[in-house]
């Protein structure tokens, strides 16, 4: 009897005590959100670029000989029609004196054709003698007309030689490496230009677009044809090669005739003025287009998630459920994307904690409306 009545305390005690509660689901967790609104921007696209003056000109010498003087530096800056270099001119000049020589001895001779043909012609009108005297004179005197003519020719050649030797600016730019010195034979046959001379007034910058590229720049800027277009596009900016921006505008003013079969791209100029001669062939950079986006779907680049080589964002559906969407992304401006589809203006998306949220989770809104307009801002 004792131990039954022991049992029934125990179960009296164990009945009245504290029952156990059951486990309560977490609280959804709290997320920053914001709506997607829509604005204008402006995006950029950089492609490598070379420069190189309006003008660039090799110059070569057109006859041989030593090189007496050169009269310029490397980089100094000329007019059209400077003296730059000399060559030895005593050969041109001595072939000079030669040629009058020749021309001043047919003209003799011409005279004295004349003098045959003078005498004979009264002759023949008499009938002193036969005409076939006469008509060998004039043959004669037609032979030292020609002479006279070649031997101006000479004249005129050994004079243009000797013009050469003095070899001055075709137009007006800077010097570039003297690969000749003083004293070194120089000739129209040699591989290596004397120098190179650029106009770098106004510089012409050239870039590549590709078949992709080309497709895109036709159908993003307004215009029927390419020539429309050409003069209804935005001026293109120059970075330099040190990352600085170049403090004039350019204008894109031709566009190649054909695609490089090896390259598979298609060529683009753009002009640019160059008052101050910043600028010089050779020099690289990247030209930067800028297109115009109206009404652009404007998402926070910190709210996508790249998967599979898509972008998603995590929108806010209804019950606070969050919905993996892909996003179409056309642009970027600053820290923000530039979306034309997958959500919409109003959409509410959530603005950062993605890594680890799943589809259909539910979630406490908290709506960052400050945060996100500072960010779009930017």
């Amino acid at each position: 009897m004792k131990i039954i009545l022991i049992a029934i305390i125990a179960i009296s005690l164990f009945s009245c005590g504290p029952k156990a509660t059951a486990p309560q689901a977490p609280p959804p967790p709290a997320l920053p959100v914001a709506t997607v609104t829509s604005g204008s921007q402006t995006t950029y696209q950089e492609y490598p670029a070379s420069i190189e003056g309006t003008v660039n000109v090799e110059v070569r010498p057109q006859v041989s000989g030593a090189l007496d003087k050169v009269f310029v530096d490397e980089g100094a800056f000329v007019n059209a029609g400077q003296p730059i270099f000399k060559i030895n001119e005593q050969p041109y000049r001595a072939a000079l004196n030669n040629a009058l020589a020749t021309l001043h001895a047919t003209e003799a001779a011409l005279g004295t054709a004349q003098i045959e043909v003078d005498k004979l012609t009264p002759l023949v009108a008499n009938k002193v003698i036969s005409d076939y005297q006469l008509k060998t004179a004039k043959a004669s005197y037609q032979v030292a007309k020609a002479n006279i003519e070649s031997a101006k020719a000479n004249v005129a050649t050994a004079q243009i030689n000797l013009g050469y030797t003095l070899i001055k600016a075709p137009v007006a730019g800077y010097i570039g490496r003297l690969l000749k010195k003083q004293g070194s034979l120089v000739s129209p046959q040699d591989v290596e230009a004397l120098t190179q001379l650029s106009d770098v007034h106004d510089v012409h910058v050239y870039f590549a677009l590709g078949e992709k590229d080309f497709v895109n720049f036709k159908e993003q800027y307004p215009g029927e044809t390419l020539k429309d277009k050409l003069k209804r596009l935005p001026s293109v900016g120059l970075l330099l090669a040190d990352g600085s921006e170049y403090a004039k505008q350019g204008k894109i003013d031709v566009i190649d005739g054909q695609f490089d079969k090896t390259t598979g791209a298609i060529t683009v100029r753009a002009s640019f003025a160059n008052p101050n001669g910043l600028l010089r062939s050779g020099n690289t950079g990247k030209v930067r287009l800028s297109l115009q986006h109206l009404n652009a779907l404007i998402v926070p680049e910190s709210a996508t998630i790249e998967m599979q080589d898509k972008t998603f964002v995590f929108a806010v559906a209804d019950s606070n459920k969050v919905k993996k969407v892909p996003i179409t992304i056309v642009g970027k401006s600053g820290n923000n994307y530039l979306v034309s589809d997958g959500v919409k203006a109003g959409d509410q998306i959530v603005l950062s904690g993605i890594d680890h949220l799943q589809e259909g989770t539910i979630i406490a809104p908290q709506k960052q409306a400050d945060k996100v307009a500072a960010v779009v801002k930017n």
